[in-house]
């Protein structure tokens, strides 16, 4: 596809996100003086309602770009500050609200997106949170052509990454970052020169992945130590975490680990307590034991696993099965 002789030059782009991807493609469009008309983020009581939100408005005011804040990118407001740029691209990057065909219309080439995954492969919510916890250890990101409906939009290129054992969902969404970069800088020399590959998806192969909430972080005990292990890394910072009830309580496990041995300690129930001679927690699963690492009651700070266990998580101490914490 090309757009004739006026697509020489580097497209004009308004960036739209918030989320911690945005901020390298972000940063590296600033840098390397790309036209960028200006930033759309959300404003700042809307930021906690996504996880993962970051300010990019500092980088915008640093570069003397204009930026907008908006509870809504659909918002006639919004949508009427964005046609006015006459953007050549909108740059859809970390962000969870779908655009409207309005706002898809604007640009004069097109509006360019990523999903952190393999498309179509894990379509829909938490890609990188879902890979974790499904314990894989390759999963990817693509650059797509946006369309009204959710990752469905032509291919434009794709990059693999893989998942290492010490990633978490922290990690691999930088790796995310870092690959949205690679793809600006082989594609927006192509779109440069007049050309922008895509490549329809086949909807036979197409999964989708269900959107998650803070309550779905309960801990399974009976699972394995593996997967809980998957399970506590991929729901960490800067996401709402995984939990479990202790005495009544809800307590957050940032980090756990399953590498060393607890020893002089015989299999127990799962969820039940035991402390080795470091004063590390360890907590019995389905098949093993599991290290606390890094643990939080509701409404104090983060602690060590060794803290806590001084302070709140004893020997013989046991985490409840259910929100309410009854086995």
């Amino acid at each position: 596809m090309t757009y004739g002789p006026d697509a020489r030059s580097f497209p004009s782009i308004v960036f739209i996100g918030v989320h911690l991807e945005a901020h390298a493609p972000f940063v590296y469009l600033v840098q390397n003086g790309y036209n960028i008309l200006g930033l759309v983020t959300l404003k700042p009581e809307s930021m906690p309602k996504v996880s993962g939100a970051i300010d990019l408005t500092h980088i915008a005011t640093h570069a003397q770009l204009p930026v907008l804040r908006v509870h809504n990118v659909n918002e006639p407001e919004a949508v009427e500050w964005i046609r006015q740029k006459a953007p050549d691209l909108l740059l859809v990057v970390g962000w969870t609200q779908l655009l409207r065909p309005e706002l898809l219309r604007i640009p004069r080439i097109n509006c360019l997106g990523f999903h952190a995954s393999l498309l179509p492969k894990s379509r829909g919510r938490a890609p990188v949170n879902w890979a974790l916890i499904n314990g894989e250890t390759v999963t990817g990101n693509t650059m797509i052509i946006l369309e009204p409906e959710a990752d469905s939009g032509d291919i434009v290129t794709q990059r693999t990454i893989t998942i290492t054992n010490e990633d978490d969902c922290k990690t691999i969404y930088q790796k995310v970052g870092q690959t949205e970069v690679h793809m600006l800088e082989e594609i927006l020399p192509m779109i440069r020169r007049g050309v922008l590959p895509r490549t329809k998806q086949d909807d036979t192969l197409a999964t989708v992945m269900p959107k998650r909430r803070p309550d779905d972080g309960l801990i399974d005990w009976t699972r394995s130590s593996r997967e809980i292990y998957n399970w506590v890394r991929a729901l960490t910072d800067p996401y709402p975490g995984a939990f479990s009830m202790l005495n009544g309580e809800k307590v957050w496990i940032w980090v756990a680990r399953t590498d060393g041995v607890l020893q002089g300690h015989r299999a127990s129930s799962p969820g039940q307590v035991a402390v080795d001679v470091e004063g590390w927690p360890w907590v019995a699963t389905g098949d093993g034991w599991i290290r606390v690492v890094t643990i939080q009651r509701d409404g104090d700070p983060k602690i060590s696993g060794q803290a806590a266990g001084k302070m709140f998580l004893p020997a013989g101490s046991a985490f409840g099965m259910t929100k309410e914490g009854t086995k």
